[in-house]
């Protein structure tokens, strides 16, 4: 049946962590080729083995289960540096992380441990969740239907945008049972009768392998399913618990800030022409592209301020959490800094990444150079929840103490 071992298999090297030579060595073998990749579309299958091994995935694991026991600042920090290093593998960890938040972390009974475990050990793990029968994004019915079948289950249905699945060595997979209760089911990714599909044809972020994956009578095993009603504080059964994966995906936006104004200071460094009406011969001596560039690099600055800020929220919430459940207040704030956040970071990001072209004029769009790459990601990125509604949840609060939505995406 393939069900998740009890072992621990994490006796390896210790976790990365901010600062170490270990992360350094690391985030430099990621961004290593990243913009050949992204224009090349040569999905990075060596960079996630690269996350594997140094079991990355474990940061916010408790230590004591064998994971770094991070805060989630120290994680978005983390998440912000790797966007900077590839935004494509860094979303790609995103369901990931958002497994390790809501299976990993101390819940009733020790209800978690075997996941943790899981993690600790090396192990990604994907998402599929996304139907593309639902009439409104992040609608809750699914057709996936899981069925029983002998002394277990079997699993079908098809589902869309399953980011980092293509690279998992696990999927979490959102479905309801022939009653309608609601479930979520965790199997080995070369489980016979699971099929993933490479057919994510986005102009941006790639290769991320948000493609479909599909699930033809998938053995599933009764301790590799999950009910929402009997999770016991594991799961979905939190408020506001997509706060977390919509802040990781602002802190890859943050990322991508901080690698448009690297790149946007290499292009002046070596820009040898200037235009005849130029307040200086010497690109690099130009004020008018050193103010440039320092804008980008200025707007990078907010971005990681507003995000970490968020995350210390989000990290107050956690420390609320009484039998597995944060306290609903300190989750509501959680969720308007997150919000809060993505309004501001994702207007700095799209402006930066057309920004760039400022400091490079027209030679600067030659597709070898792949410049766009930050606007094109950024803009992707950005599309996931628009900032819109997240800026009309937090006004509507101001106005009249109406809390932001108890959805997914909040």
């Amino acid at each position: 049946m393939n069900a998740i071992a009890p072992a621990i298999r994490f006796k390896g090297p210790a976790i990365p962590r901010l600062g170490s030579p270990e992360l350094k060595a690391l985030l430099a073998g990621i961004a290593q080729g990243a913009s050949e990749r992204d224009a090349k579309r040569i999905l990075p299958f060596e960079q996630v083995e690269l996350v594997r091994r140094a079991r990355l995935g474990a940061l916010r694991v408790p230590k004591d289960e064998g994971g770094g026991g991070a805060s989630l600042r120290e994680v978005f920090a983390t998440v912000i540096a790797l966007g900077e290093a590839d935004p494509n593998v860094a979303q790609i960890l995103r369901n990931h992380f958002g497994f390790v938040e809501r299976f990993c972390q101390p819940a009733p009974g020790g209800a978690h441990r075997r996941w943790a475990r899981l993690v600790a050990g090396g192990e990604i793990v994907g998402l599929a969740m996304t139907e593309l029968n639902n009439r409104s994004v992040g609608g809750v019915d699914f057709d996936t239907r899981l069925s029983p079948s002998g002394d277990g289950y079997v699993l079908n249905g098809t589902k869309y945008f399953s980011t980092g699945t293509l690279f998992a060595d696990y999927v979490t997979v959102r479905a309801q049972d022939l009653a309608g209760r609601f479930v979520t089911v965790v199997i080995p990714v070369d489980r016979e009768g699971v099929t993933r599909v490479d057919d994510w044809d986005g102009f941006g972020q790639r290769l991320t392998g948000t493609g479909s994956t599909i699930f033809e009578n998938a053995a599933v095993a009764r301790d590799e399913a999950v009910f929402d009603d009997e999770s016991r504080g594991l799961a979905y059964d939190r408020p506001y618990h997509g706060s977390f994966q919509q802040l990781f995906l602002t802190s890859i936006v943050a990322g991508i800030i901080r690698s448009a104004a690297a790149d946007a200071a290499a292009l002046v460094k070596r820009r040898a022409r200037s235009f005849s009406f130029a307040p200086a011969e010497k690109p690099a001596d130009d004020p008018i592209l050193q103010q440039a560039v320092g804008e980008i690099a200025s707007a990078a600055f907010a971005a990681e301020a507003a995000v970490l800020a968020a995350a210390e929220a989000l990290d107050r919430a956690v420390e609320s959490r009484v039998d597995g459940a944060p306290d609903l207040e300190a989750a509501h704030e959680g969720a308007l800094a997150a919000a809060k956040a993505k309004v501001i970071v994702d207007e700095l990001a799209i402006r930066s990444g057309s920004r760039i072209f400022d400091v490079g004029g027209a030679s600067s769009t030659r597709r070898g150079a792949n410049l766009d790459r930050h606007w094109r990601n950024a803009r992707t990125l950005a599309t996931h929840n628009p900032a819109a509604y997240k800026a009309r949840g937090v006004g509507q609060h101001l106005i009249s103490g109406e809390r932001v939505p108890l959805t997914g995406f909040f």
